[in-house]
């Protein structure tokens, strides 16, 4: 079997051009950018402004079945099909997450893409990069103290310590700091309580941030952030504490998109990065907004499988920005369906027509539930050097039984070449016309009805069940003033259903609600299905024990 280089090999051996060329390219002038270093920028407040009256491209969507560790290369399959767009011609750029410090130096890796499909420079935009979610942090955090600091002098506001739902936040996987106590050390150092930190990807500023449309926006929903309740059980809101426009001042240059490169020297826009989780897990609006100006194609994609990623795309973030995309690429495995199909990890390498078609179950629930939102599907099979004639056929001719297309696509070895065939039926989805875009429930129905809604509908479920004090908290938020507020469903990944074990299409199954959370800022009710981690651990060995530099002072280690 050939062998080949790391992703930070091919990275580091990329030909990269200067930023100005890449903003040139897609009619940005010198002027309207801000360059960090030669080979990232950041677009002007102006620039991004003065692009209204242009016309919008195609917006496409990249998605995937539920993940397994065999991995489905949703953002490698992103980067290669805009390579593909631009190898035959098309004008194209994409959009992505930036992504998070924990993962990295942790168990996940980096969220720059794999192989000949990656976005440079890859070190840069895998560590500190412009420095956005050190920005959010502090943004975060600044809050956290005005919180602490008014209830340590009058709390005129009459703030209760046991209702603030407002937590602090750190880059990286620390799970000692999950629960803490803050306020020890006597009076000088505030009033005790308990508290804790989330990673930063966690923070309702990141989903803020990604959903605002400009920096006015931007500043009313930071106002509009509730962070905790008084003694009354009212809810408190950040621009009660007078905290909505320093926060909004730090993030002023962060909430600038930043455009990058991808290998093959095509515009990329890298910008927020909310979990896809606890939060909607997309780009920013205002970067894919840009994008839309700029380009005639433009592709993004949206965070773990199309029951979590395309589901918040479609309802959460397209409800807000009256963004409507144009064509869904569901990326699949051989790999993944045979691990969906019931086989092991480490017989993943032999053929096995049989389980590829179990898997299919998987891929065929999740086609049909993006075609509950009116957009037109095509599956891309991301493709493994070890994949099989006979496995590639067994998924092909499971779509084809659906009425869906279905592309091989070879970018990890290939690059925007191998993408090529995948990319010219994308454009040709794109250019009929034929999405008729619709969210999958209306803001009027009630809270518990849209979260029943979501899990009957995409998950399968036979219902949803929560105790009283759950029910009450729907309902409290109700009374609230946020009960035509959307769902943002926060559930295992790996299945369907609660259960991570339970791969496939399972059907029938309860999900249970352990709580709800309100993000008034971002507009949106979390509702917390099973164990959900807004701090994750680091793993035995993580990744951050092969990370360093090497004789020449350059970084080693990264992927």
């Amino acid at each position: 079997m050939a062998t080949y280089p790391s992703d930070l090999e091919i990275a580091n051996a990329a030909n990269k051009k200067p930023i100005d060329e890449i903003a040139n390219s897609i009619d940005i002038q010198k002027k309207d950018i801000i360059s960090y270093g030669e080979d990232k920028a950041k677009l002007s407040h102006n620039f991004v402004n003065s692009l209204s009256k242009n016309n919008d491209g195609k917006l496409i969507l990249v998605t995937a079945i539920s993940p397994t560790p065999a991995g489905e290369g949703k953002t490698t399959t992103s980067v290669g099909l805009v390579d593909g767009l631009c190898k035959i011609g098309k004008k194209a750029m994409i959009c992505l997450r930036e992504p998070s410090l924990g993962p990295c130096f942790g168990m996940k890796g980096g969220a720059a893409g794999g192989g000949y499909a990656q976005v440079i420079p890859m070190t840069d935009i895998n560590l500190h990069f412009t420095g956005d979610f050190h920005a959010i942090g502090a943004a975060h955090n600044l809050l956290s103290a005005l919180i602490d600091n008014h209830i340590h002098w009058d709390n005129q506001l009459d703030i209760d310590p046991r209702r603030i739902t407002w937590k602090r936040v750190v880059d990286m996987n620390d799970r000692s700091l999950r629960d803490i106590t803050c306020g020890l050390g006597g009076t000088g150092n505030g009033i005790p309580r308990q508290s804790g930190f989330d990673i930063t990807v966690a923070s309702e500023i990141m989903a803020v941030f990604c959903l605002a449309s400009d920096l006015e926006d931007l500043q009313t929903r930071i106002g509009n952030i509730v962070i905790g309740y008084t003694k009354k059980n009212q809810p408190v809101r950040a621009k009660e504490l007078n905290a909505d426009g320093a926060i909004t001042a730090l993030l002023k240059d962060a909430f600038q998109p930043n455009l990058v490169q991808t290998l093959e020297n095509n515009p990329a826009f890298m910008h927020g990065g909310p979990f896809a989780n606890i939060a909607h897990g997309c780009n920013s609006v205002v970067s894919t907004k840009t994008a839309l100006k700029l380009a005639d194609y433009v592709v993004t994609e949206a965070g773990f499988g199309a029951d979590l990623g395309a589901e918040k795309f479609f309802d959460i973030k397209c409800r807000k920005s009256g963004l409507k995309p144009d064509v869904v690429v569901l990326v699949a495995t051989t790999k993944a369906l045979k691990m969906h199909g019931g086989v092991k990890k480490d017989a993943l390498g032999s053929e096995n027509v049989e389980a590829v078609l179990k898997g299919c179950e998987n891929l065929g629930k999740h086609i049909e539930n993006i075609s509950k939102f009116g957009v037109p599907v095509i599956v891309g099979i991301n493709d493994y050097v070890t994949d099989t004639e006979n496995e590639h056929e067994q998924i092909i001719n499971f779509c084809k039984n659906l009425g869906v297309q279905c592309k091989i696509s070879s970018h990890w070895e290939k690059g925007g070449e191998g993408a090529s065939d995948l990319a010219a039926e994308v454009a040709k989805i794109a250019d009929s016309n034929t999405s008729e875009f619709k969210t999958l429930y209306e803001n009027e129905m009630t809270l518990w009805d849209k979260t029943e809604y979501i899990a009957k509908n995409i998950y399968g479920a036979s219902e949803i069940i929560a105790d009283k004090k759950v029910r009450n908290q729907f309902k409290k938020l109700e009374e609230d003033g946020f009960g035509e507020y959307p769902i943002c469903m926060a559930k295992t990944q790996y299945s369907f259903s609660t259960d991570p074990l339970l791969m496939g299409a399972p059907v029938g199954h309860d999900v249970p609600i352990k709580e709800v959370r309100l993000s008034a800022g971002a507009e949106f009710v979390v509702v917390v299905c099973g164990e959900i981690m807004t701090m994750p651990g680091l793993p035995r060995v993580p990744a951050a024990e092969a990370i360093g530099l090497d004789e020449d002072k350059e970084i080693k280690g990264l992927f």
